[in-house]
């Protein structure tokens, strides 16, 4: 599950892809969406590559993915935006308190992904609500 989130930590779009499906396929299909331009791109290790770094590039972001182990020329990235990748983190922890979500009770994808959308409406209410 690949999801866009919103610079307070909310989902804005999930899109399901397999379990042996790799970070690059996931992030193409939410670029392509018609998203508001993100400034930065927080992401874990497995969104590590040239390819995505050109592709946030040319939408006008800045990407902060520590790189690989492995990267014989390693790129440098703000460790302390990275630092902002928490509110990722949390808001998968908030989805994820739905056991719904947690064990995948839904035999198929497309209820599955409407669950999410349930939760992440959820998770937008509850943030509206408690502004006003």
């Amino acid at each position: 599950m690949n999801v866009a989130l919103h610079a307070h930590g909310l989902p804005v779009r999930a899109e399901l892809t397999g379990g042996e499906v790799s970070n690059f396929k996931g992030l193409d299909a939410l670029v392509d969406d018609d998203l508001p331009t993100a400034r930065v791109f927080l992401a874990h290790r497995g969104y590590e590559s040239d390819h995505i770094r050109a592709t946030i590039f040319e939408r006008g972001g800045a990407p902060v993915v520590p790189a690989k182990a492995n990267r014989k020329e390693p790129v440098p990235h703000g460790t302390v935006t990275y630092a902002l990748r928490n509110r990722i983190e949390r808001c998968f922890a908030k989805l994820k308190c739905s056991l719904r979500l947690a064990t995948r009770y839904d035999k198929t994808s497309a209820s599955y992904l409407c669950f999410i959308h349930i939760e992440a409406a959820r998770l937008w209410t509850n943030q509206l609500v408690n502004r006003a």
